[in-house]
């Protein structure tokens, strides 16, 4: 079986130690990552076969690894590895070019088959999400583009969901387990972004793209 050399991804390191212990002898990993920043770096001066990666971690979260891979023409393949099996990460960071998406409950020989498959440039899933992802690419019609929307982070997104659900800023820390100050961060970003002006210009934008 051909060596495929991988980054892993993800903002707990003692996670990434625990992935390189369970990896076959045919996967060589060249290096670890804990961050956005740090992610695209180390894509860019390693240049993977495969990336690990974490769907939420600091600086923008999975999508925005993908993004910004994706704009400096990278060539490598990702496969997203996280504790979250919920519809909008796993659609949202298929439709950002994730080649795969399984979640921290698999075993180690099952994870070194799916990076080789990924590798080999297969689709690969959780046996459970499978036929979830085909249902929802299969029955719901391709949203329309809105850069406006496509500008935010996937954190900034949660972010903004949570404002326009009421929520207040502690509430929304408590909620995504970060500081009251990152909320603030955040939400002052999606308004520079969306060029609004308060909370409550928000909550009408969310509500009318039904993002609440």
């Amino acid at each position: 079986m051909k060596t495929v050399r991988v980054l892993i991804v993800d903002d707990h390191r003692l996670f990434r130690a625990g992935v390189r212990a369970e990896l076959g002898p045919s996967i060589q990993v060249v290096g670890e990552a804990g961050d956005v920043d740090s992610a695209v770096k180390a894509i860019e001066e390693l240049r993977p076969d495969v990336v690990l990666l974490d769907v939420h971690m600091p600086g923008g979260g999975g999508l925005e690894v993908l993004r910004r891979v994706r704009e400096a023409g990278i060539p490598t393949r990702f496969l997203a590895l996280s504790v979250s099996d919920a519809a909008e990460d796993v659609i949202g960071v298929i439709r950002g070019g994730a080649r795969g998406y399984v979640t921290k409950t698999i075993s180690g020989p099952e994870l070194t088959d799916a990076i080789h498959r990924v590798a080999d440039g297969d689709a690969v899933f959780s046996p459970r999400l499978a036929g979830f992802v085909l249902d929802a690419f299969a029955s719901t019609p391709a949203p329309p583009i809105d850069p406006e929307l496509d500008s935010l982070t996937q954190r900034e997104r949660e972010v903004l969901r949570l404002i326009a659900r009421g929520y207040a800023y502690k509430e929304i820390a408590k909620e995504l387990f970060i500081s009251v100050k990152t909320v603030e961060t955040h939400v002052s970003s999606v308004l520079r972004k969306l060029q609004l002006s308060n909370r409550h210009e928000l909550s009408r934008w969310a509500s009318a793209r039904r993002l609440v």
